[in-house]
């Protein structure tokens, strides 16, 4: 068996890659030179379409009995804002007071470093393990994970379950095992009148009027009472525009753009009919539009939270809660392929300046999966 591996030294060669998305940085061929010295075989999978920026994604498989135990997570990130807010520079990887600094540490190249710091400890006859690895997850995540996927399937591999390093705990390191998400979508609805003096309102039809009302119902009617695994869908306002430079002027259209995420009692279709009926009760005339993120899903209890929720009450004391806030995640397109749950580091630093993780956490992180792997691996 090699030589395990330092988590914090796995951690700090990846931050030290400046992988904001699309740019890999170095970072998969980082990765690829830790997991070739633990006997995986490394497939690179750069892909493209057409007017998007161009990603390369890393499938790596050590083969053993089965059943292959995959690891998702992403190797880039967000902009560091101005680098001259950071207490450290943003790619340098530095240890200070106990706490390991830098874009990624937390979202999620921290979680990566654990998880392959743990395959260290496991023995090579032990199981199939994998990972998928992206660089297309803070970007438009359409030459990433979902492609890698669609490999897989014309390759013949099949995954037995997956484990996403996303930052899900909350106020304690491993407080949270995410089994599910919410969908997400984003809508724009524009609202036509007829444009006119605002001395002579009975002349014009003023659409900001119109859409004030139906706004009022889009965001004051409840959706849902939420259910077992998810809370109540919502509903946010994220920008009203009219455009009129001028204050005696009826506008003739207004327009709102909205984001809604909805629990598994809904799916975007009927989330765009719930939009549409509310508007058409005081807009004649509007025009709605939808982007959709992600359905929402849910991976019910089974045999992989069960390894996630005992490794985390055997190494930290407590069991987790079985969760599915937050946001989106490519979980969404994993859990088409396989059971699916997510674990990973504190998210309160994620995508802030200054991310950071206490260093004892990520060496428990390592100490949690590698607990989980033994369950999933029949208990080695």
């Amino acid at each position: 068996m090699t030589q395990p591996l330092d988590p914090i030294a796995c951690a700090q060669a990846l931050i030290r890659c400046e992988s904001v998305t699309p740019v890999d940085g170095g970072a998969l061929d980082t990765l690829q030179e830790m997991l070739g010295r633990l006997g995986f075989s490394c497939t690179r999978l750069p892909f493209q379409e057409d007017g998007s920026e161009r990603v390369d994604n890393l499938y790596a498989e050590r083969r053993g009995p089965a059943p292959n135990v995959c690891f998702a997570g992403h190797t880039d990130v967000v902009p560091v804002g101005d680098p001259a807010d950071w207490s450290v520079p943003p790619f340098a990887g530095e240890v200070v007071d106990g706490a390991l600094i830098g874009r990624g540490a937390v979202d999620m190249k921290g979680a990566i470093a654990a998880w392959v710091a743990a395959v260290s400890r496991i023995p090579l006859e032990a199981g199939t393990l994998s990972l998928l690895i992206t660089g297309d997850e803070e970007g438009p995540s359409v030459n990433g994970t979902r492609k890698v996927l669609d490999w897989l399937a014309d390759q013949g591999i099949t995954l037995g379950c997956c484990v996403v390093g996303e930052p899900t705990s909350g106020v304690r390191l491993g407080d949270t095992v995410k089994i599910g998400r919410r969908g997400s979508l984003n809508a724009t609805v524009t609202v036509y009148g007829t444009q006119g003096h605002t001395a002579y309102p009975q002349h014009a039809d003023n659409p900001v009027h119109r859409l004030a009302a139906a706004l009022n119902d889009l965001a004051y009617e409840p959706f849902d009472q939420g259910t077992e695994h998810f809370e109540p869908t919502g509903l946010q306002v994220t920008s009203v525009d009219v455009g009129n430079p001028a204050t005696n002027v009826i506008p003739a259209q207004a327009t709102a753009k909205l984001n809604v995420r909805f629990n598994d009692l809904w799916d975007s279709a009927a989330i765009e009919r719930w939009i549409q009926e509310r508007l058409d009760r005081h807009c004649p005339r509007n025009e709605l539009s939808m982007r959709v993120s992600g359905e929402s899903f849910l991976c019910a209890p089974g045999p992989l939270s069960d390894a996630l929720v005992g490794a985390c009450t055997e190494v930290l004391g407590a069991p987790p809660e079985l969760g599915t806030g937050g946001g989106t995640s490519d979980a969404r397109f994993i859990k088409d392929a396989c059971p699916v749950a997510e674990l990973g580091l504190k998210n309160a630093t994620a995508h802030q300046v200054d991310e950071h993780t206490r260093v004892d956490e990520l060496y428990r992180l390592t100490d949690v999966y590698e607990a989980a792997l033994r369950r999933l691996l029949d208990g080695i």
